[in-house]
């Protein structure tokens, strides 16, 4: 049975037009969360048997399948780390939202992330923003950047 969740229902299947999702992580004993991304298909490409090669084919062909979202529990190893400690059922897998498209995908975990401030604050697992790893920042004055670029743009800052 699956662990994900999207609007308050076990996910059994994913939409076809879909490519992926943004999702919560959180844990229900400690509070701390994790801000994801999961593709729901992994394309692979087949090399090319000898008799294709022996009929001039030069181009391999792809092949499609379904990635392990159903068991996938993300990427962080500490938060892995609390789950197997912990046990799956002491936490909640929530999809936020299906994407189309890998670039949505991308785009929006790294949104999620960044309004978030996953990265900084304790009380999430993230280490990364996308791709990129923060774990040597040096974090002494962010919050005061933080605050100053929220009071001009966004209006509100951030406590850490």
């Amino acid at each position: 049975m699956s662990h994900w969740i999207y609007k308050n229902e076990i996910v059994t299947e994913i939409p076809d037009d879909v490519e992926g999702f943004i999702y919560i992580i959180t844990n229900n004993v400690t509070g701390r969360k994790y801000i994801g991304r999961k593709y729901v298909k992994s394309t692979k490409r087949k090399p090319l048997t000898a008799k294709q090669k022996r009929e001039g084919k030069v181009r391999r062909t792809r092949v499609t399948t379904e990635s392990n979202w159903r068991t996938y529990t993300g990427s962080n190893k500490n938060m892995n780390s609390d789950i197997k400690e912990l046990g799956k059922d002491k936490f909640t897998f929530e999809i936020i939202t299906y994407a189309r498209t890998k670039a949505q995908i991308n785009y929006l975990e790294m949104f999620m992330q960044f309004i978030t401030h996953s990265i900084i604050k304790n009380d999430y697992y993230n280490d990364t923003i996308g791709s990129n790893k923060f774990t040597t920042m040096i974090l002494t004055g962010l919050h005061e950047s933080i605050c100053k670029i929220d009071e001009k743009y966004i209006t509100n800052c951030l406590v850490i």
